[in-house]
């Protein structure tokens, strides 16, 4: 069985087994141990094993057939041409809550591609609905463990799962989940909750269905929808207020008192956003359960705290004098301006100005971070004292580039201010050095929300 795409190798690791084989960029690999590789969840398993009988072919058409001995899950240090070695899924949902159908024209195109690919559940952590998945995926996860999947479930009521999803498929793709299970894989799931629609009863039933599959379901992660101002013709969803807020927490939270006292896990989480619309503290770090669901929003802004404190009480304090200016979300500004207080108090000298940025691009219900534009940033600034460095999260930018969602550079953005601008990354470590001007650690992972990397 031949290949569907060619896997063309692009770089040989320096030091690598490739490199010490004579592999070169442009060779083609065919096969590893006679078995066809699929994508790249395909290659990185086969390539797992002690032994491997690789064959290669060269841009002349030459085959080598490579006998390798090496250790266990030692890389082989090859990198393709095609990242993914594969088409990325899309999704043939149209959910009546999908954000990408809220973006208005002219952003980039990797914006508004709709993945619902199981492989990068692995790879980025993304949510699939199960609706998309074949047979011989199914059977690809089984037959590596792969684990965990992260599934977007929204609704158990299956009917009502088909009316979210517009798609009549999409109750039965439930039942993907009992096979999964059984097979012992790993899972996380998430709800994003539609006012009057999964909410209530309805949220209860959910909760209630998705218990059967502990312990294998580690958790599941209720989020509000996310409305923008670009909604016309679409689903008529409404926003949650105050009030619903409280009523989403009290369910959870009376969830997670039952299934802790029965399981010793909490299992159903919160997203932040809850907890600032309902006007709550957030949870003690415990409640969290490891932090299972953090690039769900899940847990966020307690770890935030948590790290700032911690790196705060291994500070000394010293007298440097210096003054930052600090760009967030209204999500996270009570947060941030927190930690800040507490950094200043051993650091008189140093001045922190929190300006958090009302989302005037989506709409001013948007209010995380990692959806702010250049351009609302922009206008928010212009005119303010910055003082000696403006500190922005690294989640406004552009996967591995210092570029924001409007693909205004942060160059373009120091220009047009006129001052000195450093991204921060994630960690209330990293937010300590930053703040005090210090250097901070090895890079950090950023990914931008809502967007597959790498689409041509």
């Amino acid at each position: 069985m031949k290949n569907k795409n060619k896997h063309i190798v692009s770089r040989v690791l320096t030091g690598s087994i490739a490199e010490e084989l004579e592999i070169a960029p442009g060779d083609e690999l065919v096969s590893i141990n006679g078995q066809c590789v699929r994508d790249i969840l395909d290659y990185r398993y086969l390539c797992n094993e002690e032994e491997l009988l690789v064959l290669i072919q060269k841009p002349d058409g030459e085959e080598w057939e490579l006998e390798i001995e090496k250790e266990f899950e030692e890389d082989l240090g090859l990198e393709f041409e095609n990242e993914f070695m594969d088409e990325y899924h899309s999704c043939c949902n149209k959910c009546i809550f999908c954000f990408i159908d809220q973006m208005p024209p002219g952003m980039r195109k990797s914006l508004y591609f709709k993945d619902d690919d199981t492989r990068l559940s692995f790879l980025q952590g993304n949510y699939v609905t199960l609706t998309n998945i074949s047979e011989a995926d199914m059977e690809q996860i089984i037959r590596f463990h792969l684990s965990p999947i992260n599934i977007s479930f929204q609704t158990m009521n299956p009917q009502l799962r088909c009316r979210m999803l517009n798609n009549r498929f999409a109750g039965a793709a439930l039942e993907k989940v009992d096979r999964l299970a059984e097979a012992g894989i790993e899972m996380n799931g998430q709800i994003v909750l539609c006012k009057g629609i999964n909410d209530g009863e309805e949220l209860e039933y959910s909760i209630r269905q998705l218990t059967r599959y502990l312990p294998h379901l580690k958790s599941v992660s209720v989020v509000p929808v996310g409305l923008t101002r670009y909604r016309d013709g679409l689903y008529p969803l409404e926003p949650f207020t105050k009030e619903d807020a409280c009523q989403v927490l009290d369910v959870i939270h009376c969830w997670q008192e039952k299934l802790y006292a029965g399981y010793g896990t909490h299992f159903i989480h919160a997203g932040d956003e809850w907890y600032l619309l309902a006007g709550r503290e957030l949870p003690p770090q415990e409640n969290y359960d490891g932090y299972l669901q953090l690039e769900n929003g899940v847990g966020m802004l307690r770890l935030f705290l948590e790290e700032t404190k911690e790196a705060i009480r291994e500070c000394t304090g010293d007298g440097r004098r210096h003054t930052v200016s600090i760009v967030t979300g209204l999500l996270a500004a009570p947060y941030v301006k927190q930690a800040a207080e507490a950094l200043t108090e051993k650091y008189p000298g140093v001045s922190v100005q929190i300006y958090p940025v009302k989302n005037k691009f989506f709409g001013e219900q948007i209010t995380v971070a990692g959806l702010l534009t250049g351009h609302d940033i922009l206008c928010a600034l212009k005119g303010q004292a910055l003082g000696d460095r403006l500190l922005l999260p690294c989640s406004m930018f552009r996967s591995g580039e210092e570029v924001f969602l409007d693909d205004i550079t942060l160059k373009e953005l120091e220009e047009t201010l006129q001052t000195r601008a450093c991204i921060v990354k994630s960690s209330g470590k990293d937010f300590v050095h930053a703040v005090l001007l210090e250097e901070q650690d090895a890079e950090g992972k950023t990914a931008q929300p809502y967007e597959v990397k790498d689409i041509e």
